[in-house]
């Protein structure tokens, strides 16, 4: 089916998609576009309401032709939902069931299009669990094939007398034939990939206060009382989760000092701008004090600063400090108490 013809203002000109969308909230009225006002940032809602100030007479014409145009883009663009669950049920139904199986294991497993980069995803600790039950030259093969970092976390994580093993058979070892090769590689597909993609689904929450993170300190809250109030328990969660820059305040002195060594100067300022008394004396204790005193100096000397900067350049230093932590440069917890989490 044909898409009709987009809507014109008029006077026969295209309208713009601003204008477009100006339209369509002036249709919705108060009552079915006020989720969509929430939705919006400030620069968002200004050039909206200028669009819809400026439209003037609108035909029913370029309406109809609007609403159409709209319905045919949504059919076509927004009437299925592509996931795992869903992708399986339609295999099935045209594969065997066996077949099915290892595509979804392939799916559900650690990124990577062959073997060897799927490896490369696996967690070192998760490796080395399944590789201390092979044999010493099975293991050989394995690592020389993968990062030579990940090789030296999963040697220092394997029993010393069979790492060591290990490390001298890869020293000996020539090339590998393809049959062997292969038999490893289907062999860690059966069962490595089968019993971490089974283990593997995520909780949920974990993605959403991800999400939670990106969003400026604004939409975050706005959310997140919404969410109290209709999911309580889902709310707390995500809360736990979250990791936000008063969190930095957990870290110890060694590794609120790398964090502070390798922060950007000026970003470092406007973030203790917004921040909370008893953060910016945190992280001015942990610094010297000229350092700290220059700091403070440059905080006064420069006026008023937009949330919008301040979230920004907080986003900045949490970024910042969860890269450290993925290098092992740090250790950042996020929850309270005794089940305490490091990332």
């Amino acid at each position: 089916m044909a898409r009709p013809p987009a809507a014109t203002i008029a006077n026969g000109r295209r309208p713009s998609g601003v204008e477009r969308a100006a339209m369509m909230m002036l249709i919705l009225g108060e009552t079915h576009g006020a989720p969509i006002w929430e939705l919006l940032d400030d620069d968002e809602i200004r050039e909206l309401s200028a669009a819809m100030a400026a439209l003037g007479p609108v035909s029913m014409t370029v309406i109809e032709n609007l609403m159409v145009d709209f319905v045919s883009r949504l059919s076509a663009n927004g009437g299925v939902i592509g996931d795992v669950d869903s992708t399986e049920r339609l295999l099935v139904q045209f594969l065997p069931k066996d077949r099915v199986g290892m595509i979804m294991e392939e799916i559900r497993g650690p990124a990577g299009r062959t073997m060897w980069e799927k490896l490369s995803n696996v967690p070192e600790v998760a490796l080395a669990s399944y590789l201390k039950n092979e044999y010493p030259q099975t293991v050989a093969v394995v690592l020389s094939k993968i990062k030579p970092e990940q090789t030296a976390k999963v040697l220092a994580i394997l029993p010393e007398e069979f790492a060591l093993d290990v490390v001298r058979r890869m020293l000996a070892m020539e090339s590998v034939q393809k049959d062997i090769l292969e038999r490893i590689e289907q062999t860690l597909r059966h069962e490595l990939m089968s019993s971490l993609s089974q283990t593997s689904k995520r909780d949920p929450h974990e993605a959403m206060a991800e999400i939670f993170n990106a969003f400026d300190r604004q939409t975050e809250t706005r959310f997140l009382t919404k969410l109290d109030e209709a999911a309580k328990e889902s709310a707390d969660r995500i809360k736990q989760l979250m990791f936000t820059f008063d969190d930095l305040g957990k870290l110890d002195s060694a590794g609120i000092q790398t964090l502070l060594r390798d922060a950007p100067r000026d970003r470092l300022a406007v973030a203790l701008k917004g921040a909370t008394s008893s953060m910016r004396d945190f992280i001015l204790e942990n610094m010297s004090s000229r350092s700290a005193k220059m700091m403070l100096d440059d905080i006064e000397n420069m006026g008023p600063v937009r949330m919008r900067d301040v979230d920004e350049s907080q986003s900045a230093l949490v970024a910042l400090a969860k890269d450290l932590a993925a290098r092992g440069q740090i250790a950042i917890a996020k929850s309270k108490g005794e089940d305490e989490l490091v990332y």
